[in-house]
């Protein structure tokens, strides 16, 4: 678990998870017929700060000559091991509750069903379990899909979605539609922030920690957001994604056999 320091907060454990003490309001929004609408009624004209625009882009800049290699070769891969395009495309909820289309390296078959996904992410969040990945037991992922996903480097198309200013490289991550609908009135204030690669919840757990707990996290990065802190969590999230990576060898090592997609609720691509 990584911690972040200098903030003027309490650390306390949450199911045996460290994170965060936080002072959230449990009913931030109005129940609303229209579900696209800002969720945050406390702060109904917030803007994306300037700072959080200019370390986007200065970042992804500095860092072209180490992504761009990367992203070729995985297009290459895709290209080689699956037929069917390289990208998948995804409509998200994002800042404010417009909708945008995400994109990501397809690492699943073409056509793959996505029923028992979404399912599967409904069951977490109705149960409050850890929000733990079960792609080995997938059989719908190509071949090397496994490990772009472990590392995260599927992502990585995100980028031209921050190019665009539909996401930002630090923020909590984006929802899809039909989680949206899911939630409760105080939980949509996490949309107040834009969409984010990486956030303050991905390098605090992750997958060990609850749909409770990450969107408890995500509504005190929104309050809590500053160069500073954002600037921490980039840092902090290449060990992040190290450890998560480390993490699902060691589960695939763990379980010899795991239920498959068609008998059970399976992964969640969160």
């Amino acid at each position: 678990m990584v911690f972040l320091p200098s903030l003027a907060v309490q650390p306390s454990v949450i199911n045996g998870v460290w994170a965060r003490s936080l002072s959230l309001p449990m009913n931030t929004a109005k129940t609303r017929s229209d579900l696209f609408v800002p969720a945050d009624t406390e702060a109904p004209g917030r803007t994306v700060p300037r700072w959080k625009r200019i370390l986007d882009i200065t970042c992804i800049v500095l860092s072209l000559p180490g992504w761009l290699p990367v992203m070729i070769g995985i297009a290459l891969w895709i290209k080689v091991v699956s037929p069917g395009p390289i990208f998948f495309y995804q409509e998200r909820v994002g800042f404010r509750g417009r909708r945008f289309l995400i994109r990501k390296f397809r690492t699943m078959k073409v056509d793959a069903e996505t029923l028992c996904h979404e399912r599967h992410l409904e069951q977490l969040m109705q149960t409050n379990r850890p929000m733990t990945k079960l792609d080995a037991a997938d059989p719908r992922i190509i071949r090397g899909g496994r490990i772009l996903r472990a590392l995260g480097v599927d992502e990585l198309p995100q980028l031209f979605n921050v190019l665009h200013g539909e996401m930002s490289l630090v923020g909590p991550r984006p929802c899809t539609l039909r989680e949206f609908q899911a939630y409760e009135p105080w939980q949509r204030a996490r949309v107040q922030a834009l969409p984010g690669l990486t956030g303050y919840w991905q390098v605090n757990g992750k997958n060990r920690t609850t749909f409770t707990e990450m969107i408890q996290m995500d509504l005190f990065y929104t309050r809590a957001m500053s160069l500073t802190l954002d600037t921490m969590i980039l840092l902090r999230t290449l060990p992040a994604l190290l450890g998560q990576f480390l993490e699902s060898r060691r589960a695939v090592r763990e379980r010899a056999r795991i239920p498959r997609c068609a008998d059970h609720a399976v992964p969640s691509a969160v």
